[in-house]
């Protein structure tokens, strides 16, 4: 059976992300506390499970580490193609965030799936020497989701460690889950993913050239070209765009440019009261609001007209999370 193994979270690409890296553990022979799960867009709820996992850590003297999959274990045995809510770049930066220590990131497969809650445990997690495990009120583990909270804790018994179940956080009366969260975004409810992810739903990618049309139209875009993740329906958002740890209010539209004829889907941000070039530049691009879905205009000035109403409203939602943010209340 295969040891476990992870990768160094570390972004190559952006110097400014090397402090959150996340190492592979070495066998220092210590004991650890572990959280398990596939951790997609390290929501509230995940939040939770990690930091339950780092007080234990810090109460026993343990390391902490977090094991997670990829891909998504539904998109595995459903057939169907499951965009994250976060690239892994950003998963492994909002962990190391957190404070986890270590990150074993394992290859999601069939074999793997097919394993008894024992024989995972043997192959995947002794090995780390675990002593703790932290887990989510719905969290199963093993093929046929056999290992449930009391399997595991006979496992515990049988094999010297405890098991210790966090009870589910809620939103608006309800458990925050990724499934939740998914429904949201593609419901384009950008608010309420928000407050479910403790934080916007991002976009991260270079900027590209584009055809030069909202240049054209007195509001020149930066157009994005993202790492695979969730986009949220076509239409136009008050967003935020961060480049090198510093953020610009702006308007981004998803979608086709009927207006104009578009045959692809892009996704272009005019940032507002700034002018900067950041073509070829990485930004991330955050969505905190969905201001309207996006439709053709019967001409160029009808759209320019309509856009002046986006970039208003944008500055406002702009100006309300600026606040929110600094009273620490997202």
């Amino acid at each position: 059976m295969p040891m476990p193994h992870g990768e160094t979270a570390r972004d190559t690409q952006d110097p400014d992300k090397a402090m959150h890296t996340i190492p592979v553990r070495p066998a220092n022979g210590r004991k650890c506390a572990v959280t398990i799960g596939n951790f997609d867009g390290v929501h509230r709820g995940h939040q939770l499970l990690v930091g339950t996992t780092l007080r234990f850590s810090s109460k026993l003297g343990l390391d902490s580490v977090v094991v997670t999959f990829s891909p998504h274990p539904r998109a595995l045995f459903s057939g169907r193609h499951m965009p994250p809510l976060a690239d892994l770049q950003t998963r492994r930066r909002l962990l190391g965030e957190l404070g986890v220590e270590f990150l074993v990131e394992l290859n999601f497969t069939r074999e793997i799936a097919a394993l008894s809650p024992e024989q995972f445990y043997l192959g995947y997690l002794a090995p780390l020497g675990m002593e703790v495990l932290v887990v989510g009120y719905d969290f199963c583990l093993g093929k046929g989701r056999s290992g449930d909270y009391t399997a595991l804790c006979k496992l515990g018994e049988k094999y010297g460690f405890t098991v210790h179940q966090v009870p589910p956080l809620l939103y608006e009366g309800a458990p925050i889950s990724s499934t939740r969260i998914r429904k949201t975004i593609e419901e384009g409810d950008m608010v309420a993913a928000r407050h479910m992810l403790g934080r916007p739903h991002t976009l991260q990618g270079l900027v590209i050239h584009g055809e030069g049309r909202g240049s054209g139209l007195g509001f020149p875009t930066a157009n994005l070209e993202p790492a695979e993740v969730l986009l949220p329906p076509d239409g136009v958002y008050a967003t935020r765009v961060v480049h090198r740890g510093k953020a610009y209010a702006a308007v981004t539209n998803v979608g086709f440019k009927p207006t104009f004829d578009g045959k692809s889907r892009t996704i272009e941000s005019f940032l507002l009261d700034c002018d900067i070039n950041l073509y070829a530049e990485r930004v991330e691009v955050q969505f905190l609001q969905r201001l309207r879905e996006e439709k053709r205009f019967a001409s160029p000035a009808d759209l320019v007209a309509q856009i002046d109403r986006d970039v208003a409203e944008g500055r406002h939602i702009n100006h309300d999370y600026a606040l929110s943010l600094s009273s620490g209340k997202q």
